[in-house]
This record gives C-alpha cells, sequence and structure tokens, in this order.
C-alpha cells in the first residue's frame, strides 16, 4: 500500500512540510523538482504513483509541466 511520491514546488519549505507529513502517513517521498523542468525529468526518471504539484513555478509552471508528462505518455513506445 505504500505509495511512491513526486513533490514538485519551487518553495523548500512546502516541499519539507508535505514530506514530513506524509512520511508521517506511511507515504515514499521518492524525489523532489523545485521547478516543473525538473518535475518532468524526475517522473520519467523516478516512475512515481503520485505527484504533488504547484502551479506557480519558474521555468515551467506546474499546468505546463503536467501537459509536457501526459504528451510524452501518450507517445508510442517502440
Amino acid at each position: 500500500m505504500i505509495k511512491n511520491i513526486l513533490l514538485v514546488d519551487d518553495s523548500a519549505f512546502m516541499r519539507t512540510l508535505i514530506k514530513n507529513i506524509l512520511k508521517k502517513n506511511g507515504y515514499n517521498v521518492v524525489g523532489e523538482a523545485e521547478n516543473g523542468k525538473k518535475g518532468v525529468e524526475l517522473y520519467f526518471k523516478l516512475n512515481p504513483d503520485i505527484v504533488f504539484m504547484d502551479v506557480v513555478m519558474p521555468e515551467m509552471n506546474g499546468i505546463d509541466c503536467v501537459k509536457n508528462i501526459r504528451a510524452k505518455i501518450r507517445k508510442p513506445r517502440y
């Protein structure tokens, strides 16, 4: 039942706060990213079950990050 989670937020304080709450409740935080660009990279590297995504971030916002991930998932892998 342990879920692997990726946190994507430009605020180190918020990532730490959310990570502590999740760990207290039995979840496994497998990675953290400070912007959407790094979030996309870590998503495909770590293959998390759940992603906690901030919306307003530098380099790539959360909405564009999700669009980017979804576009890459839909492509055939052959």
